[in-house]
């Protein structure tokens, strides 16, 4: 009986086994097709990380062959003597050559896969997120494509490539440029001419701005009635633009002047100029486009307005120049009051970390990051390298010079490739043509018409060859590429990228090119040791103390400040705080003066050598005691009665022509001395207090 049952149990169960067996194996495979279809999915985005990560690393190694090519060439012309081609221009020229090959010689077409889809969206959102069959991908916004341009050079990848970010250049390449500049400036030759550079590098930007600007304008009005524009161009955009070609970066003329040894007054007003303006640049431009009247129409001329972007320009400007001396001192003392300097490494590491995200510091808190690491660097060099040990103030020169090389020679090659690989240049011949002679005669209004004014108050005048060759020497390069091309989004600032690309390209191979045979021409002095040029000043008795009557007057002030308040608390140099800070501040000065500043007695300092000039008398200054010796060993002393006359006696000679001074305990000894003389360490003129 149990028999029976069970077969007529398996007939019943079969037929339901044969119908129900398929629709299992339809379930497991639907089921299972999302998890291969993911997998694949996977597999294919692996395989694209991996195809962009080398093309990554070939573009990045196209830019490391750009700059070794470079220095080997850079190597055979000073090898030869070549000075008709600075290594700027050989950047730009492999530059030029590597782009031509890129855009017509190599095409890496798209991504078949690739999707066009319209959606209805009035302004470009920074960020997309797309629902793909249930999956959210994140994508960014990577810059406007022109329609006419997709079957040119749009389809080629490695042109979009090699675009990089423009922050890149602002946030990676600049810093250390800049702050080089003003690590390295030679202070002694840049303060003995401070008012004629502050005149160059802050009205004559202004005035070059407003030139060009005005020029354009009109240009851009006459291209508007001829039918020559193809898109909006406001005055702002003509002051902008004005802005951006007003900063000068001289490189490839001073490179020169240092190799040929030219006139240290040169030299200073044209490197002064080149560093001051560039922070005035960006800071103007920055004014610029924060112009912004009220009402629906934002182009139309303001007086409150006006005023508004001026009080942003000197805003700006006071904040980025304190915010840059504050990183500064606050370095020095970091340096100073802790033992760093016993572990190289790490006080070089602190050195570069502190200095480089000055700019950062800056940029996030809305203020310049060059004029902050500008007068950073200054600080620095002024303060903070007299707390360094000998090994890391050798590896901190070095390094920024190494970094600003790369940096430098890295843009100017980006430019060269440039010019061939951005995607949306706007070519304009009157534009280019009107933007040549705007720049050449803002050029001019900058330096004839400011020129004739210092001179007004200088015995050293500024003559018509230097005139000359400063006019000729208003290079344009890295800054103002940088300011160009951080914004091409509209058809203006296109334009204004590509004209800015033959300005820069013009005045390098040009201008650059040809300063040697300018120098010959205007019959400039070359070949001018300034050691030597000051200690003939002395020994002939010149009038070299006509530098007092440009630079003391700005500078009698501030150095005794410096000397007596500021060198004691951020270094171990300088006389003692108790000697110089009032009875009641004991305790404060006993604990801000270190050590060291008693010790370093009898020790040669050249740091203030170069700000400090002095005639040939030795001056020794304690207290409200001064102590002098001539050149007969009479010694001479005053006390406070003589303070008020003397003290700016004293201060005149310091500010005429010297180079050397020897710091005691509470003592300032200031003496000319040869190379040939060994250093002064005679017992019997030491001034114990």
């Amino acid at each position: 009986m149990f028999k029976v049952t069970a077969r007529r149990t398996t007939r019943t169960l079969r037929p339901l086994l044969l119908v129900t067996l398929p629709v299992c194996v339809c379930v497991c495979r639907a089921a299972a097709s999302p998890q291969e279809d993911s997998a694949m999915e996977n597999i294919v985005t692996e395989k694209r990380a991996e195809e962009s990560h080398r093309q990554d690393s070939a573009d990045l190694l196209i830019f490391i062959m750009l700059l070794t090519l470079t220095i080997l060439t850079i190597w055979l012309f000073k090898h030869r003597r070549f000075r008709f081609l600075h290594e700027t221009g050989l950047a730009m020229i492999y530059g030029l050559l590597v782009g031509v090959v890129l855009r017509y010689g190599i095409h890496v077409p798209r991504d078949s896969s690739n999707i066009t889809l319209s959606c209805p969206v009035n302004a470009s959102p920074p960020r997309l997120l797309i629902n793909v069959s249930g999956r959210f991908y994140e994508y960014t916004l990577n810059g406007e494509i022109s329609a006419s341009g997709l079957d040119d050079g749009q389809d080629n990848e490695m042109l979009r490539k090699v675009t990089f970010d423009p922050e890149v250049f602002f946030n990676i390449l600049l810093p250390p440029i800049i702050f080089h500049a003003g690590y390295s400036l030679k202070r002694r030759h840049f303060f003995r001419n401070i008012g004629s550079i502050l005149a160059y590098a802050f009205l004559g930007t202004v005035i070059s701005c407003f030139v060009i600007g005005l020029m354009m304008y009109g240009c851009v009005t006459l291209m508007k009635r001829v039918g020559q524009l193809g898109g909006d161009f406001f005055f702002t955009d003509c002051l902008f633009f004005g802005a951006i070609v007003s900063a000068t970066d001289p490189v490839t003329v001073l490179a020169i002047f240092n190799e040929l040894q030219v006139d240290v007054d040169l030299y200073a007003l044209l490197f002064g100029e080149s560093v001051l303006n560039d922070a005035v640049a960006v800071v103007l431009s920055s004014s610029i486009v924060a112009y912004q009247p009220q009402g629906d129409n934002s182009h139309t001329f303001e007086i409150m307005a006006m005023l508004k972007s001026f009080g942003m320009f000197l805003g700006v400007f006071s904040g980025s120049f304190a915010l840059g001396m504050a990183t500064g001192a606050v370095t020095a003392l970091v340096t100073k009051f802790t033992k760093l300097r016993d572990f190289q490494l790490l006080e070089t590491a602190l050195f570069f970390l502190m200095s480089w995200s000055t700019f950062l510091l800056a940029e996030a808190c809305g203020f310049t990051g060059v004029v902050a690491v500008l007068f950073c660097g200054i600080t620095q060099a002024h303060y903070t390298f007299n707390n360094l040990s000998a090994d890391s103030r050798d590896r901190t020169k070095q390094l920024f010079e190494l970094l600003n090389f790369l940096a430098e020679n890295f843009i100017f090659s980006y430019m060269g490739l440039t010019l061939f690989t951005f995607q949306n240049h706007v070519f304009n011949p009157m534009f280019i043509v009107g933007a040549f002679l705007a720049v050449f005669l803002g050029r001019a209004a900058n330096i004839y018409p400011l020129s004739f004014l210092v001179n007004l108050g200088r015995r050293n005048k500024i003559t018509s060859n230097f005139q000359h060759m400063m006019m000729f020497a208003g290079l344009r390069g890295a800054m103002t590429f940088a300011l160009s091309i951080r914004d091409t989004a509209t058809y203006a600032r296109q334009m204004m990228f590509s004209t800015t690309l033959l300005v820069v390209f013009f005045t390098v191979w040009v201008c650059g090119g040809g300063t040697t045979q300018m120098l010959s021409c205007q019959r400039i002095r070359v070949g001018v040791d300034s050691d030597q040029e000051n200690s003939v000043d002395i020994a002939e008795g010149s009038d070299r103390r006509s530098t007092k009557q440009e630079s003391a007057w700005l500078f009698r002030i501030w150095y005794n400040f410096d000397h007596n308040y500021m060198k004691p608390i951020l270094t171990h140099s300088g006389p003692p705080l108790t000697a110089t800070l009032p009875p009641c501040c004991g305790p404060l000065a006993r604990f801000l003066t270190s050590p060291q500043a008693y010790e370093n007695e009898c020790q040669l300092k050249d740091d203030d050598s170069d700000l400090i000039l002095t005639d040939g008398d030795i001056s020794l200054t304690y207290g409200d005691i001064t102590v002098s010796t001539d050149a007969t060993g009479a010694h001479t002393s005053r006390g406070p009665a003589f303070t008020g006359v003397a003290a700016a006696d004293d201060l005149d000679r310091e500010l005429t022509c010297g180079d050397h001074e020897l710091v005691m305990r509470g003592t300032r000894l200031v003496l000319p001395m040869d190379d040939s003389e060994p250093p002064f360490t005679d017992p019997h003129h030491r001034l114990r207090m």
